[in-house]
């Protein structure tokens, strides 16, 4: 899988969410539902020389997630502070789990009535 097919299906992920918009921040997509919930860094990221996605977590759950897997999750800079996780893309990626990320970081972020758009509508996985 080329780095442009994973950038693709990540895109895809997100924008089937409610009221998502894509917009360059820092030089990376990244992906809005009025505050940002993730963001894609497909060429080497200040000291990650790797593709990645950093999103938003849910309340609590970097610790977890990236004790739960250490090799494929960590703590990004800038935004690690505020929670956010960082996925590793450069092995074959997980789409599910990536799914199941991009989904969390929207609840992160959403609006009541956001969420409630995505429950209402047919899931992305």
């Amino acid at each position: 899988m080329t780095k442009n097919d994973v950038e693709d299906r990540v895109r895809a992920i997100c924008m089937a969410l409610p009221e998502v918009t894509e917009r360059l921040s820092h030089g990376a997509p990244a992906f809005f539902v009025k505050k940002q919930f993730a963001a894609l860094m497909i060429e080497s990221h200040h000291e990650h020389h790797f593709a990645q996605m950093w999103c938003a977590a849910l309340p609590g759950a970097q610790q977890e997630l990236i004790a739960m897997a250490p090799d494929r999750i960590f703590r990004p800079p800038y935004v690690g502070a505020r929670g956010w996780i960082g996925v590793r893309l450069n092995a074959k990626p997980d789409f599910d789990e990536i799914e199941m990320f991009c989904e969390d970081a929207y609840r992160a972020v959403a609006t009541k009535r956001q969420i409630a758009l995505l429950e209402r509508g047919p899931s992305i996985r």
